[in-house]
């Protein structure tokens, strides 16, 4: 089979197409043929041994996929060959066929696309978690969400409306902001021209965001943070500028406010119960209407750098994926 291989730290211009074995599901595993594959910041960061979790050299990069079974390993019910199915692998996704945990696989309904399957996995799970789990938002309470128009940004904006609270995005683009106004966004300030802090003051009339969902990091983080209502709660998503920022220790004692660090992987393996209920809340509004995942583009596997460089330089809207195909 072909997959995109990291046989070096670095950037994306240094992975390589190879033709690898078939790789064996073991205990617990199933193999999934790809349909599609999700493209996320942590592949980028993984790559270049950045990440909190680093596999051994060489591995192929790709935390979820879209696809259908093609053999399972000892001791797996409930999956067989045949069956559509989304998954996080965490690592191996770039390719032809990949492993993933069973625990770790959602049956998809009939008709859903792969694309869209594949595009919704890590980034509507790490937005679920961090706001229904971490942040408890309520119906009525006020949510800031920075870099509004990624991926999980974008599945935060749908998940905070579904949950019936009010939006703030913030993006660096009118064009991004237009997309996060689609998916259902009741406010929208664009930081690369407006002050943060200041908009937000204006649009909370003073009382500051409930919550702020923070993928981003880098020098929006402390205005972010000073903004913050009482007993609000800060989401440490992850760096997508590239900076992890330092706040003065004062600010969360000033606003009896919290930093709430948010790793839905960990939350995964840790809890599958819990995650498997989160799923099934998000398959709900999906069925619903409330969710519509956005994928922007689809690359091939050769393009795999490009695709990584794309979502390192912030280009990217909503999702994009892998189409091995």
């Amino acid at each position: 089979m072909r997959a995109v291989q990291c046989q070096q730290w670095g950037g994306p211009e240094l992975l390589t197409v190879a033709e690898l074995p078939l790789p064996e599901p073991g205990p617990g595993q199933v193999r999934i043929k790809v349909a599609a594959a999700g493209v996320n910041f942590p592949d980028l960061l993984i790559i270049q041994n950045k990440y909190q979790m680093q596999p051994p050299l060489p591995f192929t990069p790709g935390a979820e996929v879209a696809g259908e079974i093609t053999a399972v390993g000892e001791g797996v019910t409930g999956l067989k060959p045949g069956m559509k199915v989304a998954a996080l692998c965490m690592i191996g996704g770039f390719a032809e066929e990949c492993l993933a945990a069973a625990a770790a696989c959602m049956p998809l309904p009939p008709g859903v696309p792969a694309t869209l399957a594949a595009a919704f996995v890590l980034a509507y799970g790490t937005s679920w978690h961090a706001l229904r789990d971490r942040a408890e938002l309520k119906a009525g309470e006020t949510v800031l969400i920075l870099g509004a128009a990624g991926g999980v940004g974008l599945a935060a904006v749908e998940i905070a409306k579904a949950i019936g609270a009010t939006v703030i995005a913030a993006a660096s683009s009118e064009a991004k902001l237009a997309v996060c106004t689609e998916h259902g966004a009741d406010h929208t300030i664009n930081y690369s021209e407006a002050d943060l802090r200041a908009e937000v003051k204006k649009l909370t009339e003073g009382r500051g965001p409930d919550v702020i969902f923070d993928p981003v990091g880098g020098r929006f983080a402390e205005p972010a943070f000073r903004s913050i209502g009482w007993r609000g709660r800060y989401l440490v998503i992850g760096f997508a500028d590239g900076e992890v920022p330092s706040l003065p220790m004062n600010l969360p004692l000033l606003k009896g406010a919290s930093l709430v660090g948010v790793f839905w992987g960990e939350f995964a393996k840790r809890e599958p119960k819990n995650n498997a209920a989160g799923m099934a809340e998000l398959m709900g509004w999906v069925a619903g209407g409330q969710l519509r995942p956005r994928v922007s583009h689809q690359y091939s596997l050769e393009e795999v750098p490009q695709a990584l460089r794309d979502m390192g330089e912030r280009k990217v809207v909503g999702k994009v994926v892998v189409v091995p195909g």
